[in-house]
């Protein structure tokens, strides 16, 4: 097993703070402006190897005026350390750029001509070999962040990760009031109550008496069928536009009985089409 750190790095203005953002969504650990002095430390730090479930990004600090000449016989110093270091490379067009900078109004960190587009031009000849070596080069001129999400997905994890939503179903009562955090909700209280049954009273829809009795309903079978349904059509919809956690809200009246039962079953339903999918009984 190699170790392997995924380094960022490019063209000031590329979007960096953003990608780093992306993957802490992808689950990797995420360090920020990290000195090249103290890179070799690190790898001695860290376990995280290419088998490893955990996943570690550095995005190097670029300000530094030695970064230029030191990076690669750095990264080339590690990777003869039984590693498979990684280098994600992030460029922009010229106008884009000088764009981003006018609504930012930050300075370009190097300094060379009369114009921001010199300072560019001079940029991208020392940052040439490092780009050329990279081992991903991803252009974010044009990218929404949905956008920029699922194409790092693609190059760095190597799989679609537009369908890594996390989907939270939630049972919970009317009487104690609506979650103010619900993409979706939806009402069972026309189905038959266990409450009023005395032995299924003390019980809730996490036991099997309360569940049959509940699932048992023609009506029970058809909700939980059509909000499946209607599920597996919204979420891809909802990740495609890179939202990464959605609730979706069941209320009965007290939230003991009904919603748990029908909450547990629209679970094990999506969860034939969806991996990130949870149940969570508010009122409990």
């Amino acid at each position: 097993m190699k170790k392997s750190i995924l380094f960022v790095t490019g063209i000031s203005g590329a979007g960096r703070a953003e990608v780093m953002k992306v993957l802490e969504d992808l689950d990797f650990f995420c360090i920020d402006n990290l000195p090249l002095a103290l890179l070799p430390k690190l790898t001695q730090l860290t376990n995280i190897t290419t088998t490893s479930e955990q996943r570690l990004a550095v995005a190097v600090d670029v300000r530094g005026r030695d970064f230029f000449s030191k990076f690669l016989p750095t990264v080339d110093d590690l990777q003869n350390e039984e590693a498979a270091h990684r280098i994600l490379f992030l460029d922009c067009v010229d106008d884009v750029l000088v764009r981003r900078y006018s609504e930012t109004r930050r300075r370009h960190p190097i300094h060379e001509g009369d114009s921001l587009y010199e300072s560019i031009a001079a940029e991208r000849v020392l940052l040439a070999e490092i780009k050329a070596r990279s081992t991903f080069v991803l252009d974010t001129s044009l990218m929404k962040t949905h956008e920029l999400r699922n194409r790092i997905g693609q190059m760095v994890l190597h799989r679609d990760v537009s369908l890594d939503l996390m989907v939270n179903v939630m049972s919970f009562g009317f009487k104690n009031g609506v979650p103010l955090d619900a993409d979706f909700m939806f009402d069972v209280r026309f189905l038959a109550n266990p409450y009023y049954e005395l032995e299924l009273r003390s019980q809730t829809g996490l036991d099997t008496s309360v569940s049959e009795y509940v699932l048992e309903q023609p009506k029970a079978l058809e909700t939980v069928e059509s909000i499946s349904t209607l599920m597996e059509k919204w979420i891809p919809l909802h990740a495609a536009a890179g939202k990464t956690f959605l609730t979706v809200a069941i209320g009965c009246t007290g939230g003991q009985h009904r919603s748990v039962a029908i909450t547990q079953a629209l679970v094990d339903s999506l969860n034939e089409r969806f991996t990130l999918v949870t149940a969570m009984h508010r009122d409990l």
